[in-house]
């Protein structure tokens, strides 16, 4: 291996491990979101330029937390006159001295930079998706898909939001407790976001590294605040997805969805969490969204291990959470499980309202689904287009390939 390729790897596992933390720690007393991430960008593009000459140094973190904090000054120099910029410039000097101090340690202002994110002053619906980029790095394209925006739009509004923050002089810290209400859903759904594009990432090995940060996010939120319910069922629900990771591939690397999984390949340990989360989720206040989608998965395990008629059940865990949510992704679900129930044709009539829905167009498990259903109720030409299009629309070999074999079986009918 090259010293540039050394490099560049170790600037890539940074980037993935350290890029919330460090943007945290840069933006804590500036609170100019936009200006940390790009004083670390150029951070790591001197990274990329010194390294290979110079080495990579001892702790990388503290190398880029450093140059990024000067870089910040310089900025700060060049837009405020000395007096204005003075205050700014000695808080940036104390920190890059505390840091210096700490030595290995960068302290962990994640949370903090979270809640910040989830302030009333800004729009609620941009809460979550600030979050994903400041803390996790995703790009807007990326946040984007999870919100079924369009990119360009996505966007603006993260720019429009990080300003915000700046010009209203948002605290980062953690909330008084009467006001966590209000902010806690954005810091839940922007940790689940995350760990949604981690599960979907099904080509890697071992668990994606998105997906285990996004479990120790919810960890830390569960500890830091233990009665929440909510938290608890966040948590809950990653945790029965997670359990099931393992058999998701065969061993040749084929897709394995759930109906076809074996059950003896799932993670009984995080199973067995997963339940006692829930347990005392239930136990500590009405059942919320992520408490209702953890039942959901709950009653799935049941189903599958000991034979339960789950399916009604099922079927009204997603009614109660489609009256809570109005999200056309529960309302697809809960027409797939609804087949089980009423069989394919009610569950087709279920999902007919999604067809004048824009965002589905191009939601991939929309048309997955659909073709699913509609091979199930023997409209063979309409599920094979359902399935081109679903194979158009995933990244993902393995699926493709199951897609690809469920279009087959079509015209072997």
């Amino acid at each position: 291996m090259t010293a540039g390729d050394e490099a560049a790897k170790t600037a890539e596992r940074v980037a993935r491990d350290s890029y919330g933390r460090l943007v945290a720690f840069l933006a804590a007393r500036t609170r100019d979101l936009a200006g940390a991430e790009d004083a670390l960008g150029e951070a790591f593009a001197t990274a990329l330029s010194t390294w290979p000459r110079d080495g990579v140094p001892d702790n990388p973190d503290a190398w880029l937390l450093t140059v990024a904090r000067r870089r910040q000054t310089d900025a700060l120099r060049r837009r405020k006159t000395r007096t204005q910029g003075e205050e700014h410039l000695t808080l940036i000097a104390d920190e890059l001295d505390a840091a210096a101090r700490e030595g290995d340690a960068v302290p962990d202002r994640r949370l903090a930079l979270m809640f910040a994110c989830a302030h009333p002053a800004i729009n609620k619906g941009m809460r979550a998706p600030l979050i994903l980029q400041t803390i996790l790095g995703l790009s807007a394209e990326e946040i984007a898909a999870a919100f079924l925006i369009p990119p360009a739009t996505m966007g603006q509004r993260l720019v429009r939001a990080k300003t915000r923050i700046r010009d209203a002089g948002i605290p980062f810290g953690m909330p008084d407790k009467e006001e966590l209400a209000e902010r806690i859903d954005a810091v839940l759904d922007a940790i689940y976001a995350a760990y949604a594009k981690g599960w979907n990432e099904i080509g890697e090995t071992g668990v994606p590294e998105i997906a285990d940060e996004a479990i120790w996010l919810g960890r830390l939120v569960v500890s830091l605040m233990p009665e929440a319910p909510e938290a608890k069922g966040m948590l809950a629900l990653m945790l029965y997805a997670e359990s099931r990771r393992g058999a998701r591939r065969a061993v040749d690397g084929a897709y394995v969805p759930l109906e076809q999984q074996d059950t003896t390949l799932w993670d009984d340990s995080q199973i067995a969490l997963a339940e006692r989360l829930l347990h005392d989720a239930n136990a500590a206040g009405p059942s919320g969204r992520y408490q209702l989608e953890a039942a959901i998965q709950s009653a799935h395990v049941a189903r599958r291990r000991s034979g339960l008629a789950t399916w009604p059940a099922i079927v009204s865990l997603y009614d109660h959470l489609l009256r809570l949510t109005l999200s056309p992704v529960v309302a697809l679900n809960r027409a797939v499980a609804l087949a089980e129930v009423e069989g394919p044709e009610q569950a087709l009539a279920a999902i007919a309202p999604l067809d004048a829905d824009k965002r589905m167009a191009s939601y991939q498990p929309y048309w997955a689904a659909r073709g699913h259903l509609l091979a199930r109720a023997g409209h063979r030409v309409a599920a094979a287009e359902a399935f081109r299009i679903a194979m158009g629309l995933t990244t993902d070999e393995a699926v493709r390939a199951y897609l690809n074999a469920q279009l087959a079986a079509l015209h072997d009918a």
